[in-house]
């Protein structure tokens, strides 16, 4: 199943990078999160609510990144989020990194749906994959 790409524009900072300008490799992920939060964002799902109402949290299981190309103070970027496949309690998304056309990260996420209260595999409710598979 391969979704539409949800687009989310940054500007980097100052405080972003290192003491050359270019931004520090962990701020990449970061970033990727924050994508993430409005790619669910736009499918109306508040994993606030989630974890309040159904005791469920999306959390990283697997991350592969290539970093490419830095991005430096006063750029601007933009984290592409594409839904790859939807399983029963696992979500696999690529996330690419782009300044204009220019490829500056491409990375392979696996999110896992988890009980907030005892941490353990939990399935994703039909009602959020719904969401997700009509995009």
């Amino acid at each position: 199943m391969v979704g539409r790409i949800h687009h989310w524009p940054i500007r980097i900072y100052y405080e972003d990078t290192d003491s050359g300008g270019v931004v520090y490799h962990s701020n990449y992920l970061k970033f990727m999160e924050r994508a993430r939060t409005e790619w669910l964002r736009d499918f109306k799902i508040d994993q606030k609510a989630l974890k309040d109402n159904l005791n469920l949290m999306f959390v990283v299981h697997e991350i592969d990144i290539k970093f490419t190309r830095p991005a430096v103070f006063n750029n601007e970027i933009e984290v592409q989020t594409k839904l790859e496949k939807l399983g029963s309690v696992k979500i696999e998304l690529e996330q690419k990194i782009f300044r204009s056309s220019e490829i500056l990260i491409e990375s392979r996420v696996v999110v896992a749906s988890v009980n907030s209260i005892s941490m353990k595999p939990m399935r994703i409710p039909n009602e959020i994959k719904l969401l997700m598979e009509n995009e």
